[in-house]
């Protein structure tokens, strides 16, 4: 069955079954590694993507449900003021360790300044639950949104690590 995709803001056809799940058209079908496979039963978060700004777990998302959906990976989310402004934060504040879980981080943190420009600490844990960091790198997290979304800078998060 083809059907077209807008993703990170171009139209791919794919020719896949529409119960394909949107993580293996990804990878398998369109060559974009940077959205990671983890558990595949959307639990670990390593999968995540955006649909229409909102985060998604791409194991489970079946491609026929996302006809009309705008579909940002990480590949595409540093195009974005907010994605781009989340991906430095990360930099600076140098969260990764392994780096397997960061692309689903990212879009899950993305997603949230995207809904909530000036998050609590309730409202970060809240909107990253859903992502596991194996590095336990989370305090890092919580301060790189921080700084993503100005209410911290990056020499006072270094100082709070």
């Amino acid at each position: 069955m083809s059907q077209s995709l807008n993703i990170n803001g171009s139209i791919y056809e794919v020719d896949v079954e529409a119960d394909t799940p949107l993580l293996w058209v990804l990878r398998d079908v369109l060559g974009m590694y940077g959205t990671k496979f983890g558990c595949g039963m959307a639990l670990c978060g390593a999968c995540t993507v955006l649909m229409d700004g909102t985060a998604i777990r791409s194991c489970l998302m079946p491609i026929s449900a996302l006809a009309t959906a705008k579909i940002t990976t990480i590949e595409g989310v540093g195009a974005t003021d907010v994605g781009k402004r989340v991906q430095e934060a990360w930099l600076a504040h140098e969260v990764v360790q392994c780096g397997y879980c960061q692309s689903g981080q990212i879009m899950s943190a993305t997603a949230l300044l995207t809904s909530n420009a000036k998050p609590d600490d309730a409202a970060i844990d809240g909107a990253m639950s859903g992502n596991i960091c194996r590095c336990g790198t989370y305090v890092r997290i919580r301060e790189a949104i921080k700084i993503a979304s100005g209410q911290a800078t990056s020499s006072t998060a270094e100082q709070s690590s």
